[in-house]
């Protein structure tokens, strides 16, 4: 789900007139503008926080859970105890035969090193796990309890309810804002790059707004092409945008759950048998899901999605409810004449210039639209 970034970052100013390719630097980096006016960026579409999808709205800002987090959850206490209980004894009993430990000695050393770390291997097993535990707990009642940002394809409009508010506010699509943020800072380890996506709209005086750290720039485009992509009608479901390893067989549910790591195993026999990966990869392939507890997070996953899925409704607003309802196909909102036209010269010059960074191309583009001309 969206978290805060770690580096102290400027808000985007919205109140000004910003548009698809503005840039607007601060002094440890600078803030590009992917919208208002949804371009398309010719960047692959990637959605790991996007939640629900249908075919009239799509949930923004909390995403599936993942198996990996009930692996870390449960596979790390266990692999961090087994490894101080059984690894340990075993590395002091192989360093007492490299310094011509006789065998006796070195097996007296072992069940020392045995009986003096197993305790401290429950205590931390435990501890870890009580910790990991709480903080998924915490998590778990957040995204209970979160309403997330919705966008509805049929009106072209998005929902968002503000913290602490009481009815939710419902922005026109085309006139959301979206930003990437870029920042670097000095610290005792080197210099620290950061890299931030966010999408909200001035409201009055307030900001509302929805940011979280990305791993890098083109990652951070990657997540918007997602939205919009959904609501430009070019994406249809989370296979193409969640499910990059294409472990979701086609009458698999739309989430990780216990088909995963059916369909992940039943690929790496394949590959095997194909020559494209040796059986020492198969070998460390049992290993890891043996030390993460074999397929017991992926049933855990599925128990918390039915959860929440039972959770979530109760939530929502009735207002919010009623918008979420499909509409007649002839009362859908159309993209704007201006949309239509300059996502069509984004294209053209994105087709006869591939390498050129499509924050250049939009800036180019609103170049050729200035904004007079197109409010005549």
């Amino acid at each position: 789900m969206p978290t805060k970034i770690d580096m102290p970052m400027p808000s985007p100013h919205l109140e000004q007139s910003r548009k698809a390719g503005d840039v607007e630097p601060f002094p440890s980096g600078k803030i590009t503008y992917l919208a208002p006016l949804p371009l398309p960026t010719a960047v692959p579409p990637h959605g790991p926080h996007i939640g629900e999808l249908n075919e009239v709205y799509m949930d923004f800002g909390l995403g599936s859970p993942q198996v990996f987090s009930w692996q870390l959850i449960l596979g790390g206490p266990f692999s961090g105890a087994f490894s101080i209980a059984f690894l340990f004894p075993l590395i002091g009993g192989f360093l007492g035969l490299v310094l011509g430990y006789s065998w006796e000695d070195t097996r007296d050393s072992i069940e020392g090193i045995f009986h003096a770390s197993y305790g401290l291997a429950l205590i931390t097993g435990f501890s870890a796990l009580a910790i990991l535990f709480f903080t998924w707990l915490h998590y778990h009642n957040k995204r209970a309890a979160i309403i997330p940002t919705r966008f509805n394809r049929h009106r072209r409009e998005v929902c968002f309810m503000p913290e602490d508010a009481t009815e939710p506010v419902f922005v026109p699509w085309e006139s959301l804002s979206a930003w990437v943020i870029e920042a670097q800072g000095a610290t005792q380890y080197g210099i620290h790059r950061q890299y931030g996506m966010g999408i909200g709209f001035q409201h009055g005086e307030t900001l509302t707004s929805v940011e979280f750290p990305c791993f890098g720039l083109s990652l951070a485009i990657s997540h918007w092409e997602a939205i919009r992509g959904y609501m430009e009608y070019e994406i249809h479901d989370l296979k193409s945008i969640q499910d990059p390893q294409d472990l979701q067989g086609p009458d698999d549910p739309p989430h990780e759950g216990l088909h995963t790591f059916h369909n992940a195993r039943a690929r790496m026999h394949q590959q095997i048998r194909d020559g494209q990966r040796g059986r020492v990869s198969g070998f460390f392939w049992y290993l890891y899901h043996i030390m993460t507890l074999w397929t017991i997070p992926n049933h855990l996953t599925e128990w918390e999605i039915r959860r929440l899925q039972r959770m979530a409704p109760n939530a929502l607003p009735e207002v919010m409810r009623q918008w979420s309802e499909p509409l007649p196909k002839e009362q859908w909102v159309k993209p704007s004449e201006e949309l239509t036209r300059m996502s069509a010269q984004v294209r053209a010059l994105h087709k006869r210039q591939p390498r050129r960074p499509i924050t250049e191309i939009f800036a180019e583009v609103q170049r050729l639209n200035p904004t007079d001309k197109r409010r005549a």
